[in-house]
């Protein structure tokens, strides 16, 4: 058996935000190899369901499902209750959930702006503040905020069009070291991940048409792949980076350089 040391989250809970699908069922099978019970949050409860019930026959591991739109407030706090009622305090918050809205500025519904901006920022905020008050009180926890590499720089509209979601994405990196700088008296660590390109239902059409340009441009010549967000999840929710906080680590493959 490996020694898991300082990656160990044997007792840990983990709540992870959209992770019935994509980069956060990723990262919640991440946790739960490595000893963490988890929760999973979608407003697609059946996918959620999915994620709960692979983990617990792969890993063994305490794993439920709960249907929440973090953007609604009462949905976020029925939601935190459960959990810490099914599993007591929850010391990981992996804050994933997320839209976009491809358009162009100038032709943007106001209404989808509202949307991205109440989901991505608005849940992230929402889930922190309610989860991390049972963190003030056991003065620990881990918070993962989810960003992107287009939070980080522009990109041409042939890439990416969705001012949206970039502006949100920038705003959860902010979020991330202004709740760092306020929370880290507490014991509680805020940090984020920008992922670059990965293969998931949100960038399917983004990389439909312009993949190889992507690739080409890339410093490492490829996409994400499941390990290397694996890896800089599980780095941020173990003691490994107990000294670490208010960080945004791009996990892009250099892209965002």
């Amino acid at each position: 058996m490996v020694e898991k040391g300082l990656f160990d989250l044997t007792g840990k809970t983990a709540l992870v935000t959209g992770g019935g699908t994509g980069l956060g069922r990723i990262m919640a099978e991440a946790l739960a190899e490595h000893g963490a019970n988890i929760a999973v949050c979608s407003r697609n409860v059946t996918h959620g369901l999915e994620t709960a019930d692979f983990v617990t026959a792969q890993y063994g591991r305490k794993a439920e499902a709960y249907s929440c739109n973090v953007a609604v407030e009462e949905e976020v706090i029925e939601t935190v209750e459960r959990v810490i009622e099914d599993f007591g305090p929850i010391h990981i918050l992996i804050n994933n959930s997320g839209t976009t809205w491809g358009e162009k500025a100038e032709d943007m519904p106001y209404e989808a702006w509202r949307k991205v901006m109440d989901v991505n920022l608005g849940g992230t905020f929402l889930m922190s503040k309610y989860v991390g008050r049972q963190m003030i009180q056991n003065r620990e926890g881990k918070i993962i905020n989810i960003g992107s590499v287009a939070g980080i720089k522009a990109e041409p509209a042939d890439v990416l069009n969705a001012i949206g979601y970039s502006t949100s994405k920038a705003g959860i990196h902010h979020f991330t070291k202004d709740l760092a700088m306020k929370w880290g008296e507490y014991g509680i660590s805020v940090n984020a991940i920008a992922p670059g390109f990965f293969e998931s239902k949100m960038t399917r059409h983004v990389l439909s048409e312009n993949q190889e340009k992507i690739i080409r441009k890339n410093p490492l010549k490829r996409l994400g792949d499941p390990g290397s967000l694996k890896g800089a999840a599980l780095f941020l929710a173990s003691r490994a980076s107990d000294h670490i906080t208010g960080q945004i680590i791009a996990v892009d493959g250099g892209s965002s350089l």
